[in-house]
């Protein structure tokens, strides 16, 4: 083996090294049994599947899909399904470990589970995507269910590929069964303000982490990175919330207005562009230059693995709140807390997503649909509930957010185990 291949492989890093490092810092603080930490460091099931697909032109493609369900210590798996040509299988873990702790924190009956499908949408007709959605869900089926797992929309995924999850599953069972996924059309059951929940939960504990600065919303600035499910409606939020929004960028560019962008306006530009870029109202930026403007508040709701020791240096914003999963680095992690950058770990700042897709399984199963104001208020609770016992956690312990976030998620999943039991 060259020497050199193997020592740089020992230094790339990716989303599981990271997500495996802050298990190990929470079971540390918390004194947990080595097997403890490798079964909770170990997925409980997870399977790969080659997923077929009929081309309109009649050529054959296939594609490698996933699903890994980390948890069921406090109930069925809950995760979304992403369609991206950046999915392996380490990512998914990753994910599904995150999406574990996540639910843990916020009070949510579920474990963690993550799916993916390694295509680029975009290279894709609807009609080929429904049949790639079809097919991933009909080798997957054994392991899904309400009961079982309940896949939701992330990046690449919509509301409309959780309806094809759902008439497939549906098909197999005999009858319609709403419960197997979340984040579906309000036609078919979804419940009213799930897809702006995720975006809605990022913006309500960034105007907290802003208080817990002294920073009014009215005489502070933000930047958004990612223009998609969470971004968009998160800087309307922020800019609702009487927060100046200077820039936002997405896959093909970025875009920034020192006074302040007008995010409708945006919005309906790239509804008919598909791009932030060209937008009369601002001036064009480099994508990866919106990181380390000189603004108050960060929010990367795009990818994993953006904020890295080689950018942190130079992030200018003193609170960064994780919109997406995974955005900042261990590395870039460290660097960040010695420079007294408030950090919102990703398993609180967009948990809103799994909270609303808990009130939508809950009223699938149910049959019941709730207020939009009955939903947002109880989102609103559970985000300020979570928020103030990671802060009171991080205050006593004299940790980081994302360490208190964490440890307190970790605790919460080990005592559901402890009072399992391990079988047999």
């Amino acid at each position: 083996m060259n020497p050199s291949i193997s020592a740089e492989a020992t230094l790339t890093r990716g989303p599981l090294d990271d997500a495996k490092a802050q298990l190990a810092q929470a079971v540390a603080q918390l004194d947990v049994s080595e097997g403890v930490h490798r079964m909770l460091a170990t997925s409980r099931r997870e399977m790969a599947v080659a997923v077929p697909l009929r081309r309109d032109d009649g050529s054959i493609a296939v594609y490698e899909g996933f699903r890994v369900q980390h948890n069921f210590s406090r109930g069925p798996a809950k995760g979304g399904l992403r369609f991206s040509t950046a999915v392996d299988l380490d990512e998914v873990r990753a994910l599904a470990m995150w999406m574990t702790w996540k639910c843990a924190l916020v009070d949510v009956p579920y474990g963690g589970a993550k799916g993916g499908v390694a295509i680029e949408p975009r290279d894709h007709s609807v009609g080929e995507l429904e049949r790639v959605t079809r097919r991933y869900t009909s080798e997957i089926l054994p392991i899904i269910g309400p009961d079982m797992d309940i896949p939701a929309p992330d990046i690449g995924t919509d509301e409309r590929t959780m309806a094809w999850i759902m008439d497939t599953y549906s098909a197999s069972k005999g009858h319609t069964v709403p419960g197997v996924v979340t984040g579906k059309p309000i036609a078919l059951g979804g419940s009213l303000g799930r897809a702006s929940a995720t975006s809605r939960g990022v913006a309500h504990v960034a105007l907290l982490a802003m208080a817990s600065r002294g920073l009014e919303p009215a005489r502070a600035s933000a930047a958004v990175q990612g223009f998609g499910k969470v971004g968009r409606d998160a800087a309307r939020f922020l800019q609702e919330a009487g927060v100046t929004v200077v820039a936002v960028s997405d896959v093909d560019g970025a875009v920034v207005n020192e006074g302040g962008l007008d995010v409708m306006r945006l919005a309906a530009h790239v509804d008919t562009t598909g791009s932030v870029r060209g937008f009369d109202g601002a001036d064009e930026l480099d994508r990866d230059a919106l990181l380390t403007l000189d603004v108050d508040v960060l929010v990367p709701a795009a990818l994993e693995g953006v904020i890295t020791e080689d950018n942190a240096p130079d992030v200018k914003a003193s609170i960064v709140v994780e919109g997406a999963n995974g955005p900042t680095t261990q590395a870039a992690d460290e660097i960040l807390t010695d420079r007294d950058v408030l950090v919102v770990p990703d398993i609180l700042a967009n948990a809103g997503g799994v909270i609303v897709s808990y009130f939508e399984w809950v009223q699938s199963n149910q049959a019941y649909q709730w207020r939009e104001s009955e939903v947002n208020e109880r989102l609103g609770e559970r985000m300020t509930n979570a928020w103030h016992a990671v802060v009171e956690h991080a205050g006593v312990h004299g940790t980081t957010y994302r360490e208190a976030a964490t440890a307190l998620a970790v605790k919460r999943v080990i005592e559901a185990h402890d009072l399992r039991g391990l079988y047999p």
